[in-house]
């Protein structure tokens, strides 16, 4: 049976290779966190790979654990008009709570982000969207995001051929099958 473990080594080796295809179009680098900012749903997976990736870092640097579990309750307290089930955080799946979630914290900087260094605390748990986001990606019949940081003067073809699709046998979708609901990472690290 395959595992989120074998999701995120599918996921990343994918992600190796819109790296090695983009070359220097790509100018993500460390400290460079402008798709840090926001959020975004996250699934059930990307929850639990939080979670065990703070309690990791909590055994390696408790002091750090604290800072991201601090901002990660910060972040709820300032935003008391969560779009979804306040206990849970499980996010509303009706229209009126798909439209106020578009522009819930939109500027409101992850809660892993350490704002000293504009880098991720939990960089190896992140969740799918953080893996995926900046280079050419596609999933199934949908292209992703690209950052608009990247391909500066590329034209459409040249980011085309760049791109690659980041779960061609739809893992994560059968991963999840049963529980496709979705929360937030300040949700996830908070409790």
């Amino acid at each position: 049976m395959p595992t989120d473990r074998d999701l995120v080594q599918i996921v990343d080796a994918a992600m190796a290779e819109a790296v090695r295809k983009s070359g220097p179009w790509l100018v993500c680098k460390p400290g460079c966190a402008e798709c840090c900012l926001g959020a975004f749903p996250i699934t059930a997976l990307d929850a639990r790979r939080l979670r065990d990736g703070l309690a990791a870092l909590a055994l390696s640097d408790s002091p750090r654990a604290a800072r991201v579990r601090h901002r990660a309750r910060a972040f709820l307290e300032a935003f008391p008009n969560f779009p979804g089930d306040p206990v849970t955080g499980l996010l509303a799946e009706d229209e009126d709570s798909e439209e106020r979630f578009a522009a819930f914290a939109e500027d409101e900087p992850c809660p892993a982000l350490d704002p000293a260094t504009a880098t991720c605390d939990l960089y190896s748990a992140r969740p799918l969207t953080c893996r995926i986001f900046g280079p050419a990606v596609s999933s199934g019949a949908a292209t992703l995001g690209v950052c608009e940081l990247n391909y500066q003067g590329a034209t459409t073809d040249q980011i085309a051929a760049c791109q690659v699709e980041v779960d061609p046998q739809g893992l994560e979708e059968q991963l999840l099958a049963g529980n496709p609901r979705q929360s937030i990472v300040a949700f996830a690290l908070a409790h």
